[in-house]
């Protein structure tokens, strides 16, 4: 039994579409069309319809989260008696690969940074904490690349640690998606956001802690708020061999592209490759490492087979 869905035991209140889109009361739209359809991935389906419905009831939301969270700070602050700087507000959104992370990301940030005052907001993903494909492939685990052990965790808990201890500026590590690989020597900066936002698989992994109690931190431990995007296994498939489809025409082309070799595929083969890779890899990382996080999540939007959402889970408080 999915525990959401028994409003007496689960630590979710779900909504449905409708009943979601009515919070978001006199919220106003900041984003153009033009605007919108420049944030969507290429095979998602986002349109001002989703962004009223879905995000700008979010964007509310948060804005209320984040103004609690500045008064519990200016508290702690009289408290201690300190004069300490306000700190980033860091937003986590998890979910499996094609489940429309990316897209949930930019227009979050988009729409954040429009409130009124117009704080600073950064968006980074984990790619560019994963390992070197030298590395990888070193540690045989280029079949593994996305599971939780693919991943530098230690610098990317550093890289947090810092950005909550208000250091400035910090820097994360470039991926190219094009090379399939880290860039050498490049590098994001992040100078103290008044938001953070942080994409990836598995940011809201768990591991068992140490017996000794010094447990090392895991990366949610550093949110303030985490959404988990969520769908059905046969729709992430095929959602996932869809974009497999487009990529084969676009990116996949490039000379540059690690996936170069996939361009010169027919349409039944380039179906059956990434009907192969999703199975051997990406659904297993899901079951196994991505799914089980899912209620650690403080929001979770499940999308439909069309791509919108169309029920939200909020945890209670």
């Amino acid at each position: 039994m999915d525990m959401r869905s028994d409003p007496d035991w689960s630590p979710y209140r779900t909504f449905s579409r409708t009943e979601w889109a009515q919070r978001r009361e006199d919220t106003p739209m900041t984003l153009t069309p033009s605007e919108v359809s420049t944030l969507r991935s290429m095979h998602d389906r986002l349109d001002m319809a989703e962004v009223e419905d879905i995000y700008l009831p979010l964007s509310r939301l948060l804005s209320l989260y984040v103004a609690a969270t500045q008064r519990l700070f200016r508290a702690q602050q009289k408290f201690l008696g300190t004069e300490d700087s306000k700190l980033p507000y860091v937003i986590g959104v998890a979910g499996s690969v094609a489940v429309g992370k990316s897209t949930t990301a930019r227009v979050l940030q988009a729409l954040l940074a429009r409130w009124p005052h117009t704080p600073k907001v950064d968006l980074i993903t984990t790619d560019g904490f994963l390992y070197p494909n030298a590395v990888l492939q070193k540690e045989g685990l280029m079949e593994k690349k996305g599971f939780p052990e693919s991943y530098d965790l230690p610098e990317l808990l550093r890289f947090l640690t810092a950005i909550k201890a208000g250091r400035r500026p910090v820097r994360a590590p470039l991926y190219s998606h094009i090379v399939y690989d880290v860039v050498p020597n490049e590098w994001i900066e992040i100078d103290r956001p008044d938001i953070l936002i942080v994409e990836g698989l598995n940011v809201l992994q768990t591991g068992r802690p140490p017996k000794d109690g010094k447990a090392v931190p895991f990366v949610s431990d550093f949110f303030d708020f985490s959404v988990y995007i969520d769908a059905e296994e046969d729709v992430l498939q095929r959602w996932y061999v869809d974009r497999f489809l487009a990529l084969r025409l676009t990116a996949f082309r490039d000379p540059m592209s690690y996936f170069h070799r996939y361009s010169r595929l027919s349409d039944d083969e380039a179906v059956e490759t990434a009907t192969g890779i999703w199975s051997r890899i990406n659904l297993i990382n899901l079951r196994e490492n991505i799914l089980p996080t899912r209620q650690r999540a403080d929001l979770i939007l499940n999308k439909a087979g069309n791509h919108r959402v169309d029920a939200v889970s909020l945890r209670k408080l």
